[in-house]
């Protein structure tokens, strides 16, 4: 399993599992939800999600350091401040938000199921392998701020 690590731009697996999502909502009946319900929350969710993955890039590209998610070892800086001070993966926030978003305008009980589904892909062949990279490279610097962040909120 570790050769998925690693391997996927989080975009893409995130765009994967919108796609399993809307196939998924097309095997059980949605929730009987107001049309502008589903869109008010679905773009209040995918708007959110925009600005803090956003606010993830701004930060990185303020300290000069890569954004390429298959690339941890090619990370230059420890960005710890901005949105980092609330989350460690502001960028996989977004995306979370974002399939939220989906989930919302879908209004199916069997799409919202694939996304915890994402979440544990996410932690276990990117973040944990990016945390990996991050201690070797940053030490207890890195450790202090694992112990000060969440990984997700």
């Amino acid at each position: 399993m570790s050769s998925l690590e690693l391997k996927m731009p989080p975009p893409v697996v995130a765009l994967f599992f919108a796609v399993c999502m809307w196939l998924a909502s097309s095997l059980v009946a949605p929730l009987e939800l107001p049309f502008v319900l589903r869109v008010g929350a679905a773009l209040t969710l995918v708007a959110l999600g925009v600005v803090v993955s956003t606010a993830g890039v701004v930060s990185f590209r303020r300290a000069r350091t890569t954004i390429n998610p298959t690339k941890p070892m090619a990370t230059s800086a420890l960005v710890s401040g901005g949105i980092y001070r609330i989350t460690r993966n502001p960028m996989y926030l977004g995306l979370l938000l974002a399939l939220l978003g989906w989930a919302a305008f879908l209004a199916n009980p069997l799409a919202l199921l694939l996304v915890p589904a994402f979440v544990l892909y996410i932690n276990r062949f990117q973040i944990k392998p990016e945390e990996r990279a991050l201690s070797a490279l940053f030490g207890g610097e890195y450790g202090a701020y694992q112990e000060r962040v969440r990984r997700w909120l």
